[in-house]
């Protein structure tokens, strides 16, 4: 694991924060510090920002190639340390060790990967008519990310805007900054630049705030709650400042008539408990037709059994989202929902630690509010309906639109179906998660992209010079 530093990352060196106070970090399925970071605050994002501005110019400038060059480093550099990076996303976010190297740490490394390519390959340059097309870094991001996938969200950021000639402020979450500190190594030691790169711990109140409202900082791309975007996206409006935001979900999994139901409702659970539910784009609503419902819950209710929590599901963050999703858990039951696996008890035997049991309601009505609101813990929710077009109203019914699932016995119905739902990424039968495909979403699930040339894409600015 790594060890946390009692400083911040600025200019390319660590630094003492100008702020005395420090962040415990604690361990979700112990309840115990396992280190102390800086509570950053505006002096700190203020240097930092310096420092990023101070950068841009020689960065900017810097060949496509040289910075495919630092990114391809840094890419293996974080292939030969996975056995850390998953041992510290373990420790600071109680992720199951295989899924903390499969997910938390190689998912990451692939995808800093991808902009490695990308910055060698994308042409920043076009000839359209009589002018010339240039596409250029957008300056100085500001980037604030969340703690359910500490490291990949750090890099779905950070990597395109350095791909694009951009400089960098991250603020990670206070839950999750030991691995953003552990990026902030491995980024120096594959060679980048002093001030390109620069880490501020802090308070989201405090230091992310400042981040967001600093004028010198060109775009903010946040990661997180639908509310806390809604701030960003006010203060960056005020001063026509860009955003890409990335917020919440309350996806659906449906499950046409003819599909594979116990393949369709088997993955739909896996999909949801996956990093103990703590995912914006987790299926978390599954729809099935009126007469296979009866089967499909006891198909959910086995599945759910295999989620033991302290082995294949671990904890959530922290006492705070404890207390919330047991409290969601609780306000379906009042609802009239009816549970079939899990519940808002203390697991047997796990007095200790952030642990709920895995749940899953049946008899849910779309207007429920745990039909309707993020949990974001290891809760699905069954709605029956009772045919397509009443499947496509449930699907389409939330504020969101981040992301969903169909099943059909056939692809091109499935195709057809996920066409008319409103949300940014659909996966048909089962699809597999592609890291340079675009990812965001329609409504207030956010705006802008991630991932890929679209996530690039972000992080450029375009002139034209006509002749």
């Amino acid at each position: 694991m790594f060890r946390a530093r009692a400083e911040q990352y600025i200019g390319g060196r660590w630094r003492k924060s100008a702020a005395d106070a420090l962040i415990d970090v604690v361990d979700p399925a112990t309840e115990r510090v396992i280190g102390q970071v800086p509570a950053g605050d505006a002096r700190d994002v203020a240097a930092a920002v310096a420092a990023a501005r101070a950068a841009l110019p020689g960065w900017a400038a810097t060949a496509p190639a040289e910075r495919a060059a630092v990114l391809a480093a840094a890419r293996d550099l974080m292939a030969a340390r996975r056995e850390e990076i998953a041992a510290t996303v373990s420790a600071e976010l109680g992720a199951p060790p295989a899924f903390a190297m499969a997910v938390h740490a190689d998912l990451p490394t692939t995808v800093m990967g991808t902009f490695a390519a990308l910055a060698a390959e994308h042409s920043f340059e076009e000839r359209v008519g009589n002018s010339r097309v240039f596409q250029e870094p957008v300056g100085v991001v500001g980037a604030i990310t969340p703690w359910n996938y500490p490291l990949h969200q750090v890099v779905a950021k950070a990597a395109p805007a350095l791909a694009a000639g951009c400089t960098v402020v991250l603020k990670p979450a206070e839950d999750t900054p030991l691995v953003a500190q552990l990026l902030a190594v491995i980024l120096d030691e594959a060679g980048l630049p002093e001030g390109v790169f620069n880490l501020v711990t802090g308070l989201g109140p405090v230091a992310g705030q400042a981040l967001a409202e600093h004028p010198d900082v060109d775009l903010v791309s946040f990661t997180g709650s639908t509310a806390v975007g809604r701030r960003i996206g006010a203060a960056a409006g005020g001063a026509v400042k860009r955003v890409a935001l990335e917020l919440g979900g309350k996806s659906a999994n449906v499950i046409l008539p003819g599909a594979d139901l116990a393949r369709a409702v088997n993955v739909g659970i896996a999909n949801v408990f996956a990093n103990s539910g703590q995912t914006c784009s987790a299926w978390t609503r599954m729809l099935i037709d009126a007469e296979r419902y009866d089967e499909a819950v006891e198909i959910a209710a086995a599945a759910a059994a295999k989620y033991v929590p302290g082995e294949r599901l671990g904890p959530v963050v922290n006492a705070k989202q404890h207390e919330r999703v047991r409290g969601y858990i609780r306000r379906g039951v009042a609802e009239g929902a009816r549970i079939v696996a899990g519940g808002p008890e203390t697991p047997e035997g796990m007095e200790t630690g952030y642990f709920i049991r895995p749940t899953v309601f049946a008899d849910v009505r779309p207007e429920m509010a745990i039909a309707q609101e993020e949990i974001f813990g290891p809760v699905v929710v069954l709605i029956r309906y009772e045919d397509e077009e009443d499947a496509l109203r449930i699907a389409n019914g939330t504020v969101y639109g981040l992301a969903g699932a169909v099943w059909g016995a056939d692809e091109e119905g499935a195709v057809a179906f996920a066409r008319r739902m409103d949300t940014g990424q659909v996966d048909i039968n089962g699809g597999r998660f592609n890291p340079r495909a675009p990812f965001g979403g329609y409504k207030q699930s956010g705006v802008g992209r991630e991932l890929g040339a679209h996530g690039l894409a972000e992080y450029l600015q375009t002139k034209s010079l006509q002749f």
